[in-house]
């Protein structure tokens, strides 16, 4: 479904790598996983993949069902099917919930979705999340706690449909009863859409407790250095990152 090759990447008018030959490969139905610390190109990689302006791809592919999304613009990523739940989510002041979302939605279709069976899927989505139903006409995150933000943009996902999603530490701003029903949300699309494929941005461990992944990378200095099961989650967690970092600064040495 995705496929990354070589992508090294810098932010604009500075000469910084942030990722660095980056390779990975996505098939349908995949659950994919990214650890590591702070400033190694995690959250890089999900904006690039969305094509933020901010970043220039220096040399690379970067193909999503065999369409290159690197001659894409934003708008055009997510119509293929890509979704990116942020880390922190932006709020929207003077665009409601439902306005958001069901322009999202008739930007993807040929006739404009049907209102009554919007808001019976809107409805239904917004209880499994345990979402208060007002929230429906408060404007775009306007005011929400962190949980509130994540549980938003899981609806967003619910509603829209996407092929492939990107979680951007999907965990920060959580308590433990909300994690638990996002990560449920997200399972249950998974099974009702089987070619669903993830990827998951993450420093910790818990989240892939909940939501499994078939393969666990670690990333250092803006590649990947080594990969595993969920088990190596947990090894990364109980060691920490220091080990393998220092084994990526002396390959960068050699």
């Amino acid at each position: 479904m995705l496929t990354i090759k070589d992508l090294t990447v810098t932010i604009k008018e500075e000469e910084k790598v942030i990722l660095d030959d980056f390779s990975l490969t996505i098939k349908d139905g995949e659950v994919h996983a990214i650890m590591g610390p702070n400033g190694v190109g995690k959250t890089t990689l999900s904006k690039v993949i969305m094509r933020d302006k901010k970043y220039e791809v220096i040399k690379g592919e970067l193909s999503f069902d065999g369409e290159n999304l690197l001659d894409k613009k934003t708008d055009e990523v997510s119509r293929l099917g890509i979704y990116y739940l942020m880390q922190d989510p932006i709020s929207i002041e003077g665009v409601t919930n439902s306005e958001c979302i069901r322009t999202a939605l008739n930007e993807r279709m040929m006739e404009p979705v049907n209102l009554y069976t919007f808001i019976k899927e809107m409805n239904q989505n917004m209880e499994e999340l345990k979402m208060d139903k007002k929230m429906m006409h408060r404007f775009v995150n306007q005011g929400f706690s962190g949980g509130e933000k994540k549980k938003n943009e899981v609806l967003q996902l619910k509603m829209l449909k996407p092929k492939f999603i990107l979680l951007d530490e999907l965990d920060s701003g959580l308590d433990v009863d909300s994690l638990k029903v996002v990560a449920d949300n997200i399972n249950q699309y998974r099974k009702e859409n089987k070619d669903t494929s993830i990827l998951i941005i993450t420093h910790y461990s818990r989240i892939l407790d909940l939501i499994k992944p078939d393969y666990v990378h670690q990333m250092v200095n803006g590649k990947i250095v080594k990969t595993g099961s969920l088990s190596f989650a947990k090894e990364i967690e109980k060691s920490g990152y220091f080990r393998l970092n220092e084994i990526g600064e002396e390959k960068d040495g050699e």
